[in-house]
């Protein structure tokens, strides 16, 4: 039986750019960094109240894992924000909303309220989206 998801990947454009997004301006922990050949690593970033949960920074990279084509073609879905997506959740989400933002988090949507409660959307740096959520409390 499965228990628990402890690892996720994003695809990411530039690894070193994509761990100072994740860990400067979301303020996630960098759990591992291991190089793991041909100038990648398996690099790992929790949010730090769930250090259960490993995002894999996942390079895309030519060569081992893709072919130059099929890497070509998943560059360009995620620069152009048509693949990836999360949801985060706060506590404060007007708090949060302003800190990333004055840290140069771009927003593609501000906190608004929805019926499940209020959300804000943003890109990394490789254009992967993801939306910022305050749940209605119960």
């Amino acid at each position: 039986m499965i228990t628990n998801l402890t690892h996720a990947s994003v695809y990411v454009i530039d690894q070193e750019s994509a761990r100072d997004f994740y860990v400067n301006k979301l303020g996630f922990e960098e759990k591992m960094n291991i190089p793991i050949g041909e100038g990648a690593f398996w690099l790992t970033v929790s949010p730090k109240d769930q250090p259960n949960l490993e995002i894999t920074l996942m390079p895309i990279h030519k060569g081992g894992m893709f072919k130059p084509e099929i890497a070509a073609q998943l560059d360009n879905l995620v620069k152009s924000g048509t693949f990836g997506f999360g949801v985060f959740e706060s506590k404060d989400i007007y708090a949060t909303y302003q800190e990333l933002k004055d840290k140069g988090v771009e927003f593609t949507k501000e906190p608004t309220e929805e019926f499940y409660g209020i959300e804000a959307m943003f890109k990394d740096d490789s254009g992967n989206w993801f939306s910022l959520v305050q749940v209605k409390p119960e």
